[in-house]
């Protein structure tokens, strides 16, 4: 669980470190970016599995391809649901609908918590019960100031517990899956980058976009590649909740790029950050009562073995 909980932090902080490195990337554009995002966080990713010995699971889905070829068609569709939101990710803020995008965002846990409790039975405690009421009412607020659900925001919503969730039920819920997923788009993202447009010019007329590529291949893998593994760790529910953080601390990262939240937006933002925040008190509190009940426990063996002696 801890561990599930540490890599689901990092994740969101590593997207919110993203919001910022867009900057650094100009002047591709939307597609370009996402083009070189896939090339350049496949290597990335493969060093990682390869340190941690996880490279084994590519072999190992291979190998049940081979099985049963039908499983590549689930393949496909997994790298599609997984790419194209990090598509939208890019697309939505360069194209003026990061508004639709991040209101998908602020859906995307409940969704999740409702495919935990609904499909895998999972429970919430008290804490856990309050901060989904808190979040209802932020998010509530933000459809209702809004006043419509766009394409865009119904997508990362859906589509991300759907990709989810069809992960555990073919048993590819691990970073091996995760690399078809991008290895299954190389074609589109070589299409992208060197025939849809002419960004390897760019990067040899801008410089600096080299090193930024780089960077970009490693902040998307450790960012994606903590993401998947915590989403096998945690229950759905809490995996849903701890997805909060990221949308807040993209909130911050926006202010300190010099945007503000109106007056009409704080009753969406404050009961979600309330939300993260009970999620913080709680996991705390949990921290603090197991310890006390290791010491208790190392206490009593120590008692009897005192006993023995």
């Amino acid at each position: 669980m801890y561990k599930g909980v540490a890599l689901s932090v990092l994740a969101s902080v590593t997207f919110g470190v993203l919001y910022f490195y867009t900057q650094f990337l100009q002047p591709l554009d939307s597609e370009e970016i996402f083009a070189w995002r896939m090339l350049s966080t496949l290597p990335f990713i493969t060093l990682f599995m390869w340190w941690s010995g996880d490279l084994k699971h590519v072999a190992e889905i291979f190998r049940r391809v081979l099985q049963q070829p039908l499983l590549l068609l689930w393949l496909l569709i997994s790298s599609f649901l997984c790419t194209t939101q990090l598509w939208l990710f890019l697309w939505g803020p360069i194209n003026g609908r990061g508004l639709e995008v991040s209101l998908g965002y602020f859906l995307l846990p409940l969704v999740m918590v409702l495919v935990g409790c609904v499909l895998y039975k999972e429970k919430l405690s008290s804490w856990q019960m309050l901060a989904v009421a808190l979040a209802v009412l932020g998010v509530g607020h933000e459809i209702w100031r809004i006043g419509s659900v766009a394409w865009e925001t119904v997508y990362v919503a859906l589509a991300y517990p759907l990709y989810f969730f069809l992960r555990r039920q073919f048993k590819t819920d691990n970073l091996g899956g995760f690399w078809w997923d991008l290895f299954l788009i190389l074609p589109v993202a070589f299409y992208l980058g060197f025939v849809y447009s002419d960004s390897m010019a760019l990067l040899l007329n801008y410089s600096h976009l080299i090193w930024a590529v780089l960077g970009l291949g490693f902040l998307s893998a450790l960012g994606l590649g903590s993401y998947i593994l915590a989403s096998r760790y945690l229950p759905f529910v809490i995996f849903g909740l701890l997805s909060y953080l990221e949308p807040v601390l993209l909130a911050f990262a926006s202010m300190m790029l010099g945007e503000r939240v109106e007056a009409d937006e704080w009753l969406t933002y404050i009961p979600i950050w309330l939300a993260v925040l009970l999620l913080v008190i709680e996991g705390v509190l949990h921290v603090l009562k197991q310890k006390r009940q290791e010491r208790a426990l190392q206490k009593n063996v120590q008692n009897y073995q005192d006993r023995l002696e």
